[in-house]
């Protein structure tokens, strides 16, 4: 049996739509637990297989090469456009959940493990975007604001792991990490139950300026929407984004333990001090939103740019002088700040793209997104082991370029 299509054409269906939404975040939450999942478990890792923090930074990385290669097969074969995307959803969710009990109960070293969070990224690449496509199906004239949602309900799944490791720490860590196999199922499930929205008129708001746009489009290959000018720009903030946000959630233990918060705040559980500060995330998507809302997408994702690229300053600067309350403030807001951008960035991708391209041009975006993080993932983690917390002075290029990359372009474009 297919996922069924909801008919939403009629006024009282956008209480049924909001429902819609918050389906697809909780499976959003569930099916992302799986990407963080072993990073939960980091210092275990580093105790039982003797391995580094480079080495974490592999195993990482190949859930990032996972997602990316997914990512680009989607886009490359329109299987994001041609498919119900609950249809890919559901497959998804159901195969990261194997791959990752597999990892957590079959791996014995890291060269197993990197084979198994790799097929856990490929999965994810049809959990994230795809489940990106299904909010702006059911919200799209709300895009900025669902998309702040869905995204504060990846970083609570991103976070959700650690948090599961801090609570359970009686368990095996091979055990904690099924949790998120568990979660995924569920996932797949209310996708499931939900299928896809099918409105009466799919065209946006913007329809007339995306058809003039469509013009520019001349080839059918995904990499045409960069040709946009506004696509372009949003892309490029996005990409700044990236370089920052995936190695910080994958530093973020080692941050912390290295800078001596727990003992000096005497709070030993580093796990449960990594979830909460992830999570603190879920809070920046949301006021990422209201201020999209207010004032545009565009202001609030670069006004989150700014103050994540200051706090990264901040806390490379001052770690060795200030207090361990000072450090974990900083981490705190660092965190509300580095994925409050993220929505806002897609949203303006999405806006700027014609309807049928959406799906291949976020999976694009994502793909080459999350390529990005390989770099700053590996240079971070391997600097961490030379140089410690101030290998954080790499994260910071990522909010540098984003920022000079996104007024660049706009600037270039109202000249034209």
């Amino acid at each position: 049996m297919q996922p069924k299509t909801t008919q939403l054409n009629m006024p009282n269906n956008r209480v049924f739509a909001r429902y819609a939404i918050a389906i697809v975040a909780f499976a959003q939450l569930f099916g992302t637990s799986l990407w963080f999942s072993a990073n939960s478990a980091a210092l275990d890792l580093i105790r039982e297989w003797g391995i580094t923090a480079a080495d974490i930074g592999w195993l990482t990385n190949a859930v990032q090469a996972g997602f990316i290669l997914g990512t680009f097969l989607i886009a490359a074969t329109g299987l994001a456009d041609r498919f119900k995307a609950s249809s890919i959803f559901v497959c998804a969710a159901i195969l990261g959940a194997v791959f990752n009990f597999c990892f957590a109960w079959l791996a014995t070293g890291l060269s197993e493990a990197m084979l198994y969070r790799f097929f856990v990224g490929m999965s994810l690449a049809g959990i994230y975007p795809i489940g990106m496509k299904l909010v702006i199906q059911w919200a799209p004239d709300q895009a900025g604001q669902a998309l702040a949602r869905l995204v504060a309900m990846l970083t609570l799944g991103t976070a959700l792991p650690f948090a599961l490791n801090g609570l359970f720490t009686a368990l095996a860590w091979q055990a904690v990490m099924s949790c998120s196999s568990v979660l995924a199922l569920i996932a797949a499930g209310l996708i499931y139950r939900l299928g896809d929205a099918k409105h009466s008129h799919t065209a946006k708001p913007q329809a007339q300026s995306l058809r003039a746009q469509q013009a520019v489009l001349t080839k059918s290959g995904a990499f045409q929407v960069f040709k946009i000018a506004k696509f372009r720009a949003a892309a490029v903030g996005y990409f700044g984004h990236m370089w920052e946000l995936y190695a910080f959630w994958a530093m973020l233990p080692l941050f912390i333990q290295h800078s001596g918060i727990p003992e000096k705040l005497g709070i030993p559980n580093v796990a449960l001090l990594s979830f909460a500060v992830i999570a603190a995330g879920a809070i920046g998507c949301l006021l990422g939103g209201y201020v999209a809302k207010q004032r545009g997408s565009a202001q609030a994702a670069l006004g989150a740019l700014w103050i994540s690229g200051l706090s990264c300053l901040a806390f490379v600067v001052g770690w060795r002088f200030l207090p361990a309350w000072g450090l974990l403030i900083i981490l705190l807001v660092w965190a509300i700040a580095v994925i409050a951008d993220s929505p806002q960035f897609s949203a303006l991708s999405a806006q700027a793209c014609p309807p049928e391209k959406l799906g291949a041009a976020l999976a694009i975006q994502n793909a080459i997104g999350f390529a990005i993080t390989i770099v700053s993932i590996t240079l971070t983690s391997y600097a961490f082991d030379f140089i410690g917390l101030d290998a954080a002075w790499i994260l910071l290029i990522g909010p540098v370029l984003g920022l000079v990359g996104f007024y660049s372009i706009r600037r270039n474009e109202m000249r034209v």
